[in-house]
């Protein structure tokens, strides 16, 4: 059975983009985001009593222009799981490249335990310099879009030490850490001095915690996971097959935000790299694919609501960040209407509007280049609206879901 995990990115809603301009800046519109926040709680009670497999929130910081407005997703998460009773809460993701790992695994293992084993992680490494800059600047984090650069090498490396020490945090009673990021405990050589209660933590903590001489040598990392050894873990992918095998090799999933040809390229490459470690995968199985359907009664209505929901966001926001070749080809210019930009929109290979039927086919056909075992469908609620945020969901629920159980030739674990 395929998992459909529902992720939104908040949007503060406008009519127009002069509307957007008279608000600026809309993001900091305190009664429209609260405005916000209650629906987008009231699309997740839904996906619940739809039976969606989960729901992630995001990490993005100073969308003063009102996109993306999700600062904390660890906080929503525990807001969901206090009001639904089945579906999952995530997040796609924490950004590693600028994070603290250890606050991570702490409030990770802290949702997992809110939510008796609801919970679920992602990981992301971070490709808006306005924040990840900002916010990663004491490790000397840079934004990366998977271009091989310096900045891009440096990133990748300060993400995967993150992670590391989130998985021993998670899964060993003490650790320590020593890279040039991260040292564990603080000054690694020596250790801690002159711990007040050293006596008392060598005999109630963790073996290892104090060494011969008194010094705190190691650190235990509490609560360890309700889930173990610790809740599943999504990896964003776009661009880069480097992070397809990664996540391969410690059976993370990869969630592949990426047209369909290059899903066809990754799904054996990562099927090879989990084999290789020792994780034994069919294709597509621990993989998730990214789309953003939208689903009306015509593909012309379709269209319509692509260029009302998605098109400002796409031509003020993603496509400053495509691939020179898209940008290119899209030609997007200040006046461009928004309904001009429907196609190169559907050419980036996330947007997927039409009927019922029209989705469905478009789905099918990349079933069978990669039979996924999650699929992540992304809304720009509350730029769309609720209402139809939910209707979509639930046309996708009962019309699209079936088919697509049926190009899923393995037995997924719930």
């Amino acid at each position: 059975m395929v998992k459909v995990i529902v992720q939104m990115y908040p949007v503060l809603p406008a009519e127009t983009e002069a509307d957007r301009i008279a608000q600026r800046p809309i993001g900091r519109n305190a009664t429209l985001f609260q405005k916000t926040l209650r629906g987008w709680c009231d699309i997740v009670e839904e996906a619940d009593q739809l039976g969606l497999w989960g729901v992630t929130a995001i990490e993005h910081h100073f969308h003063s222009e009102g996109y993306e407005v999700s600062p904390n997703p660890g906080v929503m998460n525990a807001f969901w799981g206090a009001r639904t009773e089945n579906i999952r809460v995530g997040q796609l993701g924490y950004v590693m490249s600028a994070q603290n790992p250890i606050r991570v695994a702490e409030e990770t293992a802290m949702l997992d335990h809110l939510t008796e084993g609801r919970c679920f992680v992602g990981f992301s490494r971070g490709f808006q310099s306005r924040w990840t800059d900002v916010l990663g600047q004491h490790q000397g984090t840079r934004a990366t879009l998977s271009d091989g650069s310096a900045d891009d090498l440096r990133n990748r490396e300060i993400f995967e030490d993150a992670v590391d020490l989130v998985r021993k945090a998670w899964t060993e009673d003490s650790i320590e850490h020593n890279s040039p990021q991260w040292q564990v405990p603080f000054p690694f050589e020596g250790g801690i001095e002159k711990w007040p209660m050293s006596a008392w933590t060598e005999k109630l903590g963790a073996p290892g915690e104090i060494g011969p001489d008194g010094s705190v040598r190691r650190i235990s990392v509490v609560p360890s996971p309700y889930t173990k050894p610790h809740p599943p873990v999504f990896i964003a992918s776009n661009a880069s097959q480097e992070t397809v095998e990664y996540a391969g090799r410690y059976g993370f999933i990869p969630a592949y935000f990426s047209r369909m040809d290059k899903v066809a390229d990754f799904g054996p490459a990562y099927v090879t790299a989990a084999r290789a470690a020792g994780h034994q995968f069919e294709l597509g199985q621990n993989q998730a694919i990214v789309r953003m359907p939208r689903i009306a009664e015509t593909m012309n209505d379709a269209r319509r609501a692509v260029a009302a929901y998605d098109g400002m966001i796409y031509k003020h926001f993603y496509e400053n960040f495509l691939p020179s070749p898209l940008r290119a080809k899209a030609n997007v210019q200040p006046n461009t209407p928004l309904e001009d930009l429907v196609d190169p929109m559907i050419d980036t290979g996330l947007f997927v509007p039409g009927s019922t039927s029209e989705v469905r086919d478009h789905f099918v056909e990349q079933w069978k280049h990669l039979p996924a075992e999650y699929v992540i469908l992304i809304y720009h609620y509350a730029q769309q609206p609720k209402e139809s945020v939910i209707k979509n969901l639930k046309l996708f629920m009962e019309e699209v879901k079936p088919a697509l159980d049926e190009l899923t030739p393995y037995a997924a674990e719930d």
